[in-house]
């Protein structure tokens, strides 16, 4: 028997997208098959599309590593991109079911070019809902985030905000280009930092002005990955709180560029390109 899967991506973050359900197989072991460079398809993570009750679809993902992800703002897009592309959904307001709740997402369709724009829930900043364990006294407040958070490194020491968009982020923002920092050594060291119980995605961001933001992200069961929706979102978050830009921002990851909008108080908004890279089938 043979699964049918599809692989695409936006600003490079790519996911190998398969329908079915919770139960019909364990993702979490086929996403660490199908995921693997070299050996499987290769990919950041599998998305299961699924039907839902509730919404017009529902969604799970899965990392390469086959830990099940609370949130993820590009496979949210892709997902959405790949339903569309097939007839699944018609209206330019579509909801989406996922385990962190009802997603709006929205296509703006333009020539040779598709975008999808989600909505990514409200930021959370309560260390216990990131969750992140922090010592009283240390960092400060912007608004209701904690930030200037210290932490020392392989004897970097790093200056973290906390945001949380349906799964944990932490940002590190330096002045010299984002290329410069060793991500592949203290990525993975941040991650399973003990102050993060449940782990955590990491970005280091450079702000170049009040719109442009160079960033790049660790991710959190998978590594540094081209780019990440909810890492733009929790970048682009921290930035506006700390008043270094405005609304709306682009933040630039290796893989592409993605725009968010936050006014400061609803939902964060994220919006980019979806592709299809190509289609194929996976013995199972």
């Amino acid at each position: 028997m043979k699964m049918n899967f599809t692989k695409l991506h936006s600003a490079g973050n790519d996911f190998v997208l398969v329908q079915g359900q919770i139960g019909d197989c364990d993702w979490g072991k086929l996403a660490q098959a199908i995921c693997r460079w070299h050996f499987g398809v290769g990919a950041d993570g599998l998305l299961l599309l699924m039907q839902s009750e509730k919404a017009d679809i529902g969604m799970h993902i899965y990392n390469a590593d086959g830990s099940e992800a609370e949130a993820c703002g590009n496979g949210l897009r892709c997902l959405v991109g790949y339903a569309a592309d097939n007839g699944m959904v018609n209206d330019e307001c579509i909801k989406v079911e996922t385990i962190v709740g009802i997603r709006q997402a929205r296509l703006i369709r333009a020539e040779n070019e598709c975008k999808v724009q989600v909505g990514m829930g409200q930021p959370e900043f309560e260390a216990a809902k990131i969750p992140v364990l922090v010592e009283p006294g240390c960092g400060r407040t912007a608004g209701r985030m904690t930030t200037d958070y210290p932490l020392d490194i392989e004897g970097i020491k790093l200056s973290l905000s906390f945001v949380a968009m349906g799964n944990p982020h932490t940002i590190y923002f330096q002045s010299q280009p984002v290329a410069d920092f060793p991500l592949s050594l203290i990525g993975p060291l941040v991650e399973k930092n003990a102050i993060f119980p449940n782990r955590v995605n990491f970005e280091v961001a450079q702000v170049l002005d009040s719109r442009h933001i160079d960033a790049r992200v660790w991710e959190r069961g998978v590594g540094e990955t081209l780019a990440c929706g909810s890492g733009a979102c929790a970048v682009a978050v921290a930035a506006r709180l700390l008043g270094y830009t405005g609304d709306t921002v682009e933040v630039e990851m290796p893989g592409g560029k993605l725009e968010v909008t936050w006014d400061g108080r609803g939902e964060v908004m994220l919006g980019g390109p979806v592709v299809t890279v190509f289609r194929g089938e996976w013995p199972q």
